[in-house]
C-alpha cells in the first residue's frame, strides 16, 4: 500500500526526531566526568564535573565555594588528574592543612607535582588595582601552557572588581577556548563582583553554573547548592542539595 503525502511527511518527521534523540544520548554517553569523590554529590551532578567545561561557582563569604572546589580537586586527583590551582583566599600551606583537616590530603601529590598550587596576593593587588588585568592575562597564558587538565581558580573576585568589563568577558571567552582544547576550569566568585548585565552574560559563556548560599531552616542555617545550568544535565535548572561540612568526609 502506498503512503500519501502527510503520511511521509509525518514519518520523516519522525526519522529526524529519533536521529535527534539518538545524537543527544550518545553526546551525553561520550561526556566524561571528574568526580567530585562523594557519591551523593556526584549522584546530583549526574556525574560530576564535565570535562572539558567552564564552570562558573557562584556564592557569598562563607557558603562553602572553597570547601566544593576543595572536594572537586580531591576527586580530581585521585581520578590520576593533574590539577593546577589558583588561590587569592588563602596560602599554599594553608590550603593543604585545610584539606588535610577533611581528611583529604593531597600534600603527597603537591609533593610529586601532580598538583600546583599558585598563591594570589589579594591584599597587594587591593593596594595596585591596575595589576588586575595583567594578572588576568598572565593567568590565561600560564592555564594555556601547563600541562594540567583541571584548574581551579579560587576566587576570581579580587580581580574582577578592578578589571576593566572587556578584559573580564574576554577573559572568560578565551576560558572556554581552552576548555575546548581539554582543559575543565572551575572559578569562584562572589556575585557582588559584577553588574547584574556583566554577571548575566558570564553565566550564558559558561557550560556549568552553580550557585551556593545560606540559608535558615528553623534555628539553623545549613549551605546549599543550586544547579542553575550544566552541561549535559537532563535537568537543566532548580535541581538543589543541602550539605555540610563534616571533618571526617569533607561535605556531605
Amino acid at each position: 500500500m502506498g503512503v500519501n503525502s502527510e503520511e511521509a511527511l509525518f514519518l520523516e518527521n519522525e526519522a529526524f526526531c529519533e536521529e535527534v534523540s539518538d545524537n543527544s544520548e550518545t553526546e551525553k554517553k561520550s561526556l566524561e566526568f571528574i568526580s567530585s569523590g562523594n557519591l551523593e554529590i556526584d549522584k546530583k551532578l549526574e556525574g560530576g564535573i564535565p570535562i572539558g567545561s567552564l564552570c562558573l561557582l557562584e556564592g557569598a563569604k562563607g557558603s562553602g565555594k572553597s570547601i566544593f572546589m576543595q572536594q572537586i580537586m580531591w576527586g580530581a586527583l585521585n581520578q590520576d588528574k593533574k590539577v593546577l590551582a589558583f588561590t587569592t583566599e588563602k596560602t599554599s600551606r594553608n590550603l593543604l592543612n585545610n584539606m588535610e583537616s577533611l581528611k583529604q590530603d593531597v600534600s603527597d601529590y603537591f609533593i610529586i607535582g601532580r598538583s600546583k598550587i599558585f598563591e594570589i596576593n589579594a591584599s597587594y593587588v587591593e593596594e595596585n588595582p591596575e595589576l588586575s588585568n595583567n594578572l588576568l592575562e598572565r593567568m590565561l597564558e600560564c592555564v594555556n601552557e601547563c600541562e594540567e587538565e583541571l584548574i581551579l581558580i579560587d576566587s576570581l573576585t579580587i580581580l574582577a572588581v578592578s578589571a576593566s568589563e572587556n578584559t573580564l568577558l574576554n577573559f572568560f571567552r578565551e576560558c572556554v577556548k581552552l576548555c575546548d582544547k581539554g582543559k575543565t576550569i572551575l572559578i569562584s566568585v562572589h556575585g557582588y563582583a559584577f553588574s547584574q548585565e556583566v554577571l548575566y552574560r558570564l553565566r550564558s559563556v559558561c557550560d556549568s553554573c552553580l550557585e551556593l548560599r545560606i540559608e535558615q531552616v528553623g534555628d539553623k542555617l545549613i549551605k546549599t547548592m543550586e544547579i542553575q545550568k550544566l552541561r549535559g544535565a537532563k535537568k537543566t535548572t532548580g535541581n538543589m542539595l543541602s550539605f555540610d561540612v563534616n571533618s571526617e568526609c569533607g561535605l556531605k
